[in-house]
């Protein structure tokens, strides 16, 4: 059905896409900061929580301390620094209390097409509505003067995994991380996990250890990654909060992580076969004595090409010290009966093989965006800030790091996002796109060189290489950057063609 089809109509200074940690961070930020502002956040699930509700399988959590995952304006309470799926659930929902945005949050709710009309400077929203008793699906069409896209990257319907040979053949259960079932026993099973991210990371302790331990699990990587160790609990935040109380103990362990975070990072760039060596010595301290670290564990990049596994306490190491779980590398000729055939010519045994073989990514949940009756393919879209699309006025992503915590960058954009809003009512501009620099070059959005973000390349939008149009990963640099002037010679605004006619007065946007 046509959008202009549809008869009632609701209309929003702000529609922000996404219940996850970055849609409730952005609606608490602009409740917070733009009181006079209408403001709803659409989301397409039963509930909010984003990546942590929808990803159940077992372990996960976050691969970022949560003083920095956390939100700037809501201290992380757990002891635990690395936190498992439901303490970051229930902060999230705390959040949503904490600052009044239940009544925002509309559920069941998914964006599936967006129409921006240059003649009002408006954005129109079709609306995919289902009913939660009835499971009945409705469209709704909602006019937005902004929207702000927290969808992250990721395509939540379906993982990424690849065709295996023979796998019709395969006798026992093959899931996906994706999409685990909550019935899946894998008590006193063979389980084989391919793969060597930080989902196999995470996956291979909590399913060889515990009361429902699976009889064995077996890594299986093509490529190994770098694995360390970090302390689950971090002592010296307890001790920062002791001494500084709450609020302020958990502003100077958020500091106190961001630049060591960052020096981490700048670090093992600047020097990689130093640290390529320091985490070799520590993998080694933690393996059983003779164990082929350099087979396993030794990776053909550089640190921080790809994102370095965390391993809780050394919980990873643990379960092969104990010889509860194993790691194999070696590539996958074909799926048989009993399990996987290897080019060794092994044959791994298996009751379940999991697929923890990636995720596809897709921007804004794959919506048609439509510009004054153009689609817009992002793929050719240049970013500006990091958040602002060119050929997209009023539209605000929320991309966040890939080489520390994402949240820090999403706080960063909001802030930036407060700024252009007030910038653009003190002087009566509708609209606002960046206008890219004749000339520039572009490059992928993301700098990793992991396999999702290389399958992703031709389907996210692009950056430059200087300014404004590079795709900072740096959260001091970013500071810099967006708490600065919020106009410069990149970004057109712009006054509506309605609200330029002659006795029409332009809408308040206060």
């Amino acid at each position: 059905m046509a959008l202009e089809e549809l008869d009632s109509v609701e209309e929003f200074d702000v529609v922000i896409i996404g219940a996850g940690i970055s849609g409730i961070g952005a609606a608490a930020n602009v409740r917070r900061e733009l009181p006079g502002k209408s403001v709803v956040v659409l989301e397409a699930r039963d509930d909010i929580g984003g990546t942590w509700d929808l990803f159940r399988y077992p372990g996960i959590r976050s691969d970022s301390d949560l003083h920095t995952f956390g939100y700037e304006f809501k201290p992380w309470r757990h002891e635990h620094a690395i936190a498992d799926a439901p303490l970051i659930r229930d902060y999230l929902q705390e959040t949503v209390e904490e600052n009044d945005l239940t009544d925002l949050v509309r559920l069941r709710h998914r964006v599936v097409r967006s129409e921006w009309s240059s003649e009002d400077s408006t954005w129109t929203l079709g609306v995919e509505v289902t009913d939660p008793a009835t499971g009945v699906t409705s469209t709704e069409k909602i006019r937005a003067r902004w929207v702000f896209a927290a969808t992250g990257y990721y395509r939540y319907d379906q993982g990424y995994s690849p065709e295996f040979p023979g796998r019709e053949d395969f006798a026992g259960q093959v899931v996906h991380p994706q999409h685990w079932p909550e019935s899946l026993d894998y008590s006193d099973k063979k389980v084989v996990i391919i793969g060597s991210g930080a989902t196999a990371v995470t996956m291979v302790p909590t399913m060889a250890t515990g009361p429902d331990a699976a009889q064995h699990v077996t890594m299986l990587q093509r490529t190994p990654s770098y694995v360390v160790a970090v302390p689950r609990v971090d002592g010296v935040a307890t001790a920062l909060t002791r001494l500084l109380g709450e609020e302020r103990g958990y502003a100077a362990t958020r500091f106190k992580n961001i630049w060591f975070d960052r020096a981490v990072v700048k670090g093992l760039r600047a020097f990689p076969n130093a640290g390529r060596s320091l985490i070799r010595r520590a993998n080694i301290k933690r393996l059983p004595k003779g164990f082929d670290v350099d087979k396993h564990f030794n990776p053909p990049y550089d640190p921080w090409d790809q994102r370095l596994c965390l391993a809780p306490d050394g919980d990873f190491f643990d379960a092969i010290k104990a010889g509860a779980a194993s790691v194999v590398t070696d590539t996958i000729t074909r799926f048989s009966k009993r399990g996987i055939i290897l080019a060794s010519g092994e044959e791994l045994e298996a009751d379940i093989i999991v697929t923890a073989t990636g995720l596809n990514l897709r921007l804004f949940d794959g919506m048609p965006i439509v510009v004054d009756g153009r689609e817009i393919d992002v793929a050719d879209s240049t970013a500006y800030r990091g958040m602002l699309l060119t050929g997209i006025p009023n539209w605000a992503m929320a991309i966040g790091y890939t080489t520390s915590s994402w949240t820090l960058k999403v706080s960063l954009m909001c802030r930036y996002f407060i700024d252009l809003v007030n910038h653009m009512d003190a002087h009566g501009h509708d609209s606002a796109v960046p206008v890219p620099v004749a000339g520039m070059t572009r490059r992928p959005i993301m700098d990793l060189q992991s396999n999702y973000a290389k399958r992703g390349a031709d389907v996210l939008p692009k950056q430059g290489v200087h300014g404004p149009w590079r795709m900072a990963m740096s959260y001091p640099e970013d500071a810099k950057a967006l708490r600065g002037p919020v106009a410069d010679e990149n970004l057109r605004f712009g006054v509506s063609r309605a609200s330029q006619l002659p006795g029409t007065r332009r809408r308040a946007h206060v």
